[in-house]
This record gives C-alpha cells, sequence and structure tokens, in this order.
C-alpha cells in the first residue's frame, strides 16, 4: 500500500511510500491488527501497525519493532505518536534513526512535528544528535568525577570485599597449616572459591 507524502517543507526526498505505524501499548490493552481495524496512528491510512506491549525492568524484549525492522525498505516512513516509541534512551533513538535513514527509511513524529524526509526534519534530527551526544559527555564526566571523589575517600568500585585484612591473612595461614578450603569457609562464613580466590591472591 502506497500513498503520497505531505510536504512538510519545501523539499521532499521522497514522493511514495509505505507508511508504517509503531506504538507501544499497556500490557492490558488488547494487541492491535495490521488489518485496518486499529485506528491510524497518523493521517491518512498506515500499511502495517507494530505494537509491542509495555514492559517494566532494564531488558525489554521488542518482536514487534524487531519484526518491523527486518519489514522495512526504501521508502518507507515510520510513524510514531513520539519519538520516545522508538526507544526509552535519547542515544538509542538517534542511532535507530541514523540506520533507517542510511537504508532510506524516514521516520515522522506526529507529536514532535517531524518527518526527516524533509530538510526541516533533517535539521531537527542533527540537533538531536548534538543534545544526544551532550547528555553522553555529561554522564560520562559526572561519572568520573563521582569515581575520583570515592578514590579521594578511599572507597573503590567493584564488589564489597569478602573478607577484610585479618581474616584474610587467617585463610591464608590456615591453608598453609593444611586445613582443607571447605573447613577454612565454615570457619570464616565464606564460600569455597572465595577461600580459593584469597589463597590465590596471596601466592
Amino acid at each position: 500500500m502506497t500513498r503520497k507524502v505531505r510536504r512538510a517543507s519545501t523539499t521532499t526526498r521522497s514522493s511514495t511510500c509505505g507508511a508504517v505505524g509503531l506504538a507501544r501499548s499497556p500490557a492490558t490493552r488488547p494487541r492491535a491488527t495490521t488489518n485496518g481495524s486499529t485506528p491510524s496512528t497518523a493521517r491518512g491510512s498506515t500499511a502495517a501497525l507494530y505494537v509491542d506491549h509495555a514492559q517494566s525492568g532494564a531488558k525489554r524484549s521488542r518482536p514487534e519493532f524487531d519484526r518491523m525492522l527486518s519489514n522495512l525498505s526504501e521508502g518507507d516512513v515510520v510513524v510514531v505518536s513520539e519519538l520516545d516509541r522508538l526507544d526509552r534512551d535519547a542515544g538509542h533513538v538517534i542511532l535507530t534513526m541514523s540506520d533507517l535513514r542510511a537504508r532510506g527509511i524516514y521516520v515522522r513524529s506526529i507529536a514532535d512535528a517531524m518527518d526527516t524526509s524533509t530538510d526541516m526534519g533533517e535539521a531537527m534530527m542533527s540537533i538531536l544528535a548534538i543534545f544526544a551526544q551532550m547528555e553522553r559527555r555529561f554522564i560520562q564526566r559526572r561519572t568520573r568525577a563521582g569515581l575520583a571523589e570515592a578514590k579521594a575517600q578511599g572507597r573503590v568500585g567493584g564488589r564489597p570485599r569478602a573478607l577484610d585484612d585479618k581474616k584474610a591473612a587467617l585463610d591464608v595461614r590456615l591453608s598453609d597449616e593444611g586445613e582443607k578450603a571447605a573447613d577454612i569457609a565454615r570457619t570464616l562464613g565464606v564460600s569455597v572459591p572465595t577461600v580459593y580466590r584469597y589463597i590465590a591472591a596471596a601466592n
């Protein structure tokens, strides 16, 4: 299914395209279909609508998003209600849009009034990329500053030590005296791998 792309500026790079909708819905909302029974997410109609159910946690499975990426072809337009439908991380949004642009695929965000098939849309994308880079650099500087402060106060990164210096020395001494690792672990209240790790570090 194809349709004309409405002009949002004086220059448009594609005269026809397949409009592809992308949405994320709560788990309680009925799953949308691609047969036209779901309300359109953009002006006119969409050739396909991909909907992933919202998930909590750092690891998010997005099978419909992945399927959309594999089905897209040059000249298609991904229509979203907001840019965060592409990803919750601003940096990932820019990377996704850049990858799509390299494939000749455009993104239209309704709420953001952005269409990357236009000169204005490309300019907005460049500005967003700059802000995303600034955000990454700010986070990096803040992380480095926090690590430097922690180091100055005697704190180091990584997991806390399982044994303090006295127990670590006792671990090694008991091992030298022929005590079994399992017995040492019970005495010190740690795991057997921890016992071996401190013995190896001492040697």
